[in-house]
């Protein structure tokens, strides 16, 4: 089991918003490019730690930010 996630967006705007939010909170995440193995409209996505992704997904709908979906991510520490 993957121990990341991706969080792909419909658009570069919601990604870099998405990221201007967890930039101010305590949440580790990067942006990254849409890994090729995955459909987006977006080439940017967010990734972060799966442990994460009920604070993420709060925040996110808190404050509007449309995604695409969330998605298993293997990334080397």
């Amino acid at each position: 089991m993957s121990e990341y996630l991706v969080v792909l967006f419909h658009s570069t705007n919601y990604a870099v918003w998405a990221s201007d939010t967890l930039k101010r909170s305590d949440i580790w995440y990067k942006m990254v490019p849409v890994p090729r193995h995955l459909s987006s409209d977006c080439g940017s996505c967010v990734l972060l730690r799966k442990d994460d992704e009920q604070r993420v997904r709060t925040l996110l709908d808190e404050r509007g930010i449309e995604y695409d979906r969330f998605a298993a991510f293997e990334y080397p520490d």
